[in-house]
């Protein structure tokens, strides 16, 4: 199945009718994502007149799945179809993945990989894949907001910005809408490029990012507003400097800048100083480390610019209204029960 899934290599092979998916979804997964990855392959059918693909939305419990926005679908048991062939397997998580590690899941997912099927992870759906051991020496792909602790865990996975990846028999989606576009190169793949267009102009889809496509690659906003270059280059630098801060003097100098300009377009387009800004962002990639992996936290102080403990406890609480250690435990639980991010202060 995995040469079929991708397109780019010329005519593919007939497919084998239908192909064959389950669609593996955790408590709180993205509803949105899953349903825009299974929604190309429905179209395909309709269009053609024919069952090209069937799918089955299953959890370890079966029943009731509630996802992250509260609706809630219904599931069949992971138990029913563990042993029946599946061409793909998709899993899609979002919050507290690493929640997802039973015996029975990698099991499961170790038995459809042996035998063949293409492995497919959807927002942090790559987490449960890598816990199983299904990435090593893979390259794949998380939401942006994961990365960082993707990266801590699984070093021996090469994770990417990408908003999604083909890795052979291994392939990842970001989530959110490029699960759509996820989808339909996969349908492209398997039926070619005519069907794939038709069933991107019967969903509204009227340009499909192809494999290689960043998460946050262009810097035009996406409503259409931008900052001037001088604020987007200020901002690269100091993404790439987070663990080891450049002093913003030393970032006017790069750009060939004065501080007062510099500080002067942050407050007009960023709404805050250079120096605040700085210090939002590491400590957003903190507060990553903190809820997503089990990095002691004076590590996650080092990794994120703090020299000191005691000043990134006091920086932490400041921004997301408790301490890094509290957060490590209510930032664990789904969004919708929980504050954050109206912690985030806006000064």
């Amino acid at each position: 199945m995995a040469g079929r899934v991708l397109a780019e290599s010329g005519p593919m092979p007939a497919p084998r009718i239908p192909v064959q998916l389950a669609v593996l979804v955790t408590p709180h997964f993205n509803l949105a994502a899953t349903v825009g990855f299974i929604d190309p392959f429905r179209v395909a059918n309709y269009l053609n007149g024919q069952i090209l693909f069937r799918w089955d939305v299953v959890s370890e419990t079966g029943g009731e799945c509630k996802a992250s926005n509260g609706m809630v679908i219904g599931t069949r048991a992971l138990s029913e179809i563990a042993g029946q062939r599946r061409d793909i397997v998709a899993v899609s998580s979002s919050w507290t993945p690493e929640a997802h590690r039973s015996a029975q899941l990698h099991a499961a997912l170790w038995r459809w990989a042996r035998a063949g099927a293409t492995m497919a992870a959807l927002d942090t759906g790559a987490f449960i894949l890598a816990e199983a051991g299904l990435l090593k020496g893979r390259r794949a792909t998380v939401h942006y907001e994961h990365i960082d602790a993707f990266g801590e865990m699984y070093p021996e996975t090469e994770v990417t910005e990408d908003l999604f990846v083909y890795d052979g028999n291994r392939i990842s989606c970001s989530g959110g809408s490029a699960a759509t576009d996820f989808a339909l190169n996969i349908l492209r793949g398997t039926h070619g490029d005519a069907l794939a267009n038709r069933a991107a102009r019967y969903l509204f889809h009227q340009s499909v990012r192809p494999a290689g496509s960043q998460q946050n690659a262009d810097p035009l906003e996406p409503l259409g507003n931008t900052a001037p270059r001088n604020v987007r280059r200020a901002i690269a630098l100091m993404e790439k400097h987070l663990e080891d801060p450049l002093p913003i003097s030393e970032i006017c100098e790069r750009m060939e800048i004065s501080h007062r300009q510099l500080d002067r377009l942050f407050r007009r387009y960023v709404k805050k100083a250079p120096a605040a800004y700085y210090r939002d962002i590491r400590l957003d990639r903190a507060r990553g480390l903190v809820t997503q992996t089990e990095m002691a936290l004076s590590q996650v102080a080092l990794a994120s610019g703090f020299a000191s403990q005691v000043h990134f406890s006091r920086a932490y609480r400041t921004r997301f209204g408790l301490p890094p250690r509290q957060d490590r435990i209510e930032g664990r639980v789904p969004f919708e029960f929980r504050a954050w991010p109206m912690h985030r202060k806006t000064v």
